[in-house]
């Protein structure tokens, strides 16, 4: 595992690596970002951005999606996996925020997840993007990156990612951080292919001195 030290060098060659790390969902209220957020659960933003493009022109209140039939809302969400239970999602979300938050979004993480299709991660992102609260948000890229550096054990879950991040990085820095961690994941230290050889991070890193002694292995017996 990680010390302060050697995690505070990982922090600060991520914010080096990618300064410029936001979320890549493209939205202009708190409310598109929730639709979008819970669009992009096992679903790309790439994919999530190309059909926002056009739904977002289409619907721009919570009574824009009540007022056509379910069929309709997901034939325009088609091509996102789970698409029916997503548009489900949506319209059951849409319903609860005008009848119990006056349509608006809620700023409490924990009110927000009372949101038909908003999970503790999704909730995170809204709260640190949409209203500037301090929250680390664990996706696939987070907890893949923050296990394979040690900064958290490998048997810990979500849960437990988060709440050590959380202890681990000073308050103010965990949404900057959320976003770094999750472009370092994205464009760099990816699930498959992971650019061990060329990374900063690699004398501090269990998993990629890992490979990178495999792969010498390997050229070894070729």
């Amino acid at each position: 595992m990680l010390n302060n030290t050697q995690i505070r060098y990982c922090l600060d060659q991520m914010g080096v690596m990618f300064p410029e790390a936001h979320c890549e969902l493209n939205h202009s209220n708190p409310f598109e970002l929730v639709i979008a957020v819970a669009l992009s659960a096992q679903c790309t933003d790439v994919l999530v951005n190309k059909v926002t493009k056009t739904l977002f022109e289409k619907y721009k209140t919570p009574e824009d999606y009540l007022a056509v039939p379910l069929e309709e809302l997901q034939n325009d969400i088609r091509s996102i996996g789970l698409y029916r239970n997503k548009a489900k999602n949506i319209q059951n979300l849409c319903r609860i925020v005008l009848e119990e938050y006056n349509g608006e979004i809620p700023t409490d993480r924990d009110e927000l997840t009372k949101l038909p299709g908003v999970g503790r991660k999704t909730a995170n992102v809204v709260v640190s993007v949409a209203y500037n609260v301090p929250a680390i948000a664990v996706d696939t890229h987070v907890e893949r990156v923050s296990k394979r550096l040690g900064i958290c054990r490998w048997k810990d879950s979500v849960l437990e990612v988060e709440k050590t991040l959380m202890r681990k990085v000073p308050k103010d820095e965990w949404s900057v951080t959320h976003h770094r961690m999750i472009f370092f994941g994205r464009y760099h230290c990816k699930a498959q292919n992971p650019q061990c050889p060329s990374c900063p991070l690699l004398e501090l890193c269990r998993e990629g001195k890992k490979r990178m002694k495999g792969q010498v292995t390997l050229n070894g017996a070729q």
